[in-house]
């Protein structure tokens, strides 16, 4: 499908979308993410494609939502249209494992898409932050609640408040991103991680995602015999027996996603 603010490569297994308004900065309007929400609702759907990178176009991930068309809304508005909730959160629900590929800035709803996403992976040019406190409001697309998650209170809160930005190397050493890459290599080193996930099998790396993600919203005894009833269901699938079946016979496994 063709969009007017995204581009989509499809490369084996891994779909890449790309946030295409560079004049923008990639500023996160209704069309946007509308389109956003209609790609990773076919990708979730498409047996062929076992993981998706997000990623943005020019200098930028995302520069943050569009303020030219939030700053007209009313309270009514925003409450009676279910502002951000009705189709910016989709990347937060999609089953398979998705990347954000960061680079350049990611500020207010472009660090929170980013964070909705499995794992970040970021160039050393990348800048992260929530700048909205300069704007007259809050973040109101999970900064306040993921960002203090990832990189703990006293940070987020200093982020937040002041609407400081903090660089990739911060960014790494603080939780909030998996590895720093050079800016040349980072697009080639997130489909190469992208691959490789895609390459495993199907339903075991939704499951491991599902897993993982509980350890955010349960209670750790609550989050282990989650683990454990998953974990004892896996041995259901043929793919369990064919990765431990090739682990003893010494050879690459062939897995079926069932």
């Amino acid at each position: 499908m063709t969009y007017e603010t995204l581009l989509i490569e499809i490369d084996g297994p891994v779909a890449v979308i790309t946030l295409n308004r560079p004049d923008a900065l990639n500023a996160l309007n209704d069309k946007l993410v509308t389109e956003l929400t209609d790609a990773l609702n076919g990708f979730e759907k498409d047996a062929s494609i076992g993981c998706v990178v997000v990623t943005g176009a020019g200098r930028a991930f995302a520069a943050g939502a569009d303020i030219k068309e939030m700053r007209v809304q009313s309270y009514m508005d925003a409450y009676g249209n279910d502002f951000i909730t009705r189709n910016w959160e989709r990347a937060s629900t999609f089953r398979k494992p998705i990347i954000a590929a960061v680079n350049g800035f990611a500020l207010g709803g472009g660090c929170e898409l980013a964070m909705m996403c499995d794992f970040i992976l970021a160039s050393d040019a990348a800048k992260f932050g929530q700048p909205e406190i300069n704007l007259g409001v809050m973040p109101g697309a999970g900064g306040t609640q993921r960002l203090t998650r990832f990189v703990g209170k006293s940070k987020a809160m200093e982020m937040c408040l002041t609407g400081r930005m903090m660089d990739a190397a911060e960014a790494e050493r603080s939780g909030l991103v998996s590895r720093v890459v050079p800016a040349a290599d980072l697009l080639n080193e997130a489909k190469a991680v992208a691959k490789k996930i895609a390459s495993q099998s199907r339903p075991i790396a939704m499951m491991t995602k599902e897993s993982v993600n509980a350890a955010y919203e349960t209670m750790l005894r609550q989050g282990m015999m989650f683990e454990r009833r998953l974990f004892h269901s896996m041995f259901a699938t043929n793919d369990q027996k064919e990765g431990m079946n090739a682990f003893v016979d010494k050879r690459p496994p062939k897995f079926s996603n069932s």
